[in-house]
């Protein structure tokens, strides 16, 4: 089997493709990835040397670019997507052409090529906030924000194309999911990696904002259990029922870190920041999944993972990856 992983050189993807690697000895993984800030050839190069691993450089945008690798896969999962909600209040356009117009080009080649499965990445932000209940896949949508917003409608795209053209798509909801290789702009690795430099951690609000955390391992199960199993049509909630408030996960961070709580700085809350999201997911556990990871060993070895890979993340955060990653994409392609 061949699974098309797009944006596969994120934070999510790169993890799914080990884990798909590492799990499935017969699957063959072909990554498309336009390597925009968030996209690091580094999070694959444990991949590299992998007969069953490729890396093709590329923007879902660009059909030609999507079609022959549609149709050469039996499995499209689709991680592309800009992702940060602080930088959609910036620039809310580029998550509309990538979010939605490159899920449309997917989709486009998925129906011209019949492809067996696609899958959808999306987020439990769809839903918009909530201060008590939680969310079915059949509660509303009521997004709060562009980056949400664009992810909403990318799932009305993939819906219309399974019911309109019989597009065997399924739609993955998950909730904050944390691990290696996040980019530090996210609150677990930007808080760690700021803590590990005895510098001040930014906390919006009051801190308690609540969400679900989930591990990126028992994430990427969650979507192989859902490429083998899923419903065409479907739409699966994927959370850990974890519930944390930010201001918890912080100082949770803090104490692996040996570091003082005086680090946080409480800062002006973000517009239109949701209050809580928790989803039920007992659809996804009537599959059989189940998540593995204690969140406290999990956020343990997350924080030790940054703790120990320094020139990873002080390369992005020091404003230097460009430069660098320039360089050594240009040697990778004259190999």
């Amino acid at each position: 089997m061949t699974i098309l992983v797009t944006g596969g050189a994120g934070f999510i993807g790169s993890n799914f493709v080990r884990y798909m690697l590492r799990t499935h000895p017969h699957v063959e993984t072909v990554v498309l990835d336009k390597l925009t800030y968030a996209g690091n050839l580094e999070n694959l190069q444990d991949a590299e040397d992998d007969p069953r691993y490729q890396f093709v450089y590329g923007d879902i945008c660009d059909a030609e670019t999507v079609d022959p690798l549609v149709a050469d896969a039996d499995v499209v999962v689709n991680f592309a997507a800009e992702t940060h909600v602080d930088r959609s209040l910036l620039e809310p356009g580029a998550f509309i052409t990538t979010d939605i117009y490159g899920v449309y080009v997917l989709l486009e080649a998925a129906k011209k090529h019949s492809t067996n499965r696609f899958v959808q990445i999306s987020t439990d932000e769809v839903y918009g906030s909530t201060e008590t209940d939680s969310w079915t896949e059949e509660a509303p949508l009521w997004p709060r924000s562009p980056y949400s917003a664009s992810k909403a409608g990318a799932e009305m795209m993939v819906r219309a194309y399974h019911v309109s053209f019989g597009v065997p798509a399924i739609i993955t909801r998950g909730s904050n999911t944390y691990g290696p290789y996040q980019y530090p702009e996210k609150l677990v690795p930007l808080f760690a990696t700021n803590a590990i430099d005895g510098e001040p951690l930014p906390l919006y609000g009051d801190g308690m904002n609540v969400r679900d955390w989930l591990f990126v391992d028992d994430h990427c199960a969650a979507i192989d259990l859902l490429i083998q199993h899923g419903q065409p049509g479907e739409v699966y909630n994927v959370g850990a029922v974890n519930e944390r408030t930010n201001i918890e996960v912080t100082k949770a961070i803090l104490h692996h870190l040996g570091k003082p709580e005086s680090l946080i700085r409480f800062v002006p809350d973000r517009p239109g920041h949701d209050r809580r999201y928790s989803m039920n997911c007992s659809k996804l556990h009537s599959l059989g999944w189940n998540p593995q990871f204690n969140f406290n060993d999990a956020l343990r070895a997350t924080v030790e993972w940054y703790a120990r890979n320094e020139a990873w993340w002080r390369r992005i955060k020091s404003g230097q990856f460009d430069e660098y990653y320039r360089r050594n994409y240009a040697q990778r392609q004259r190999r």
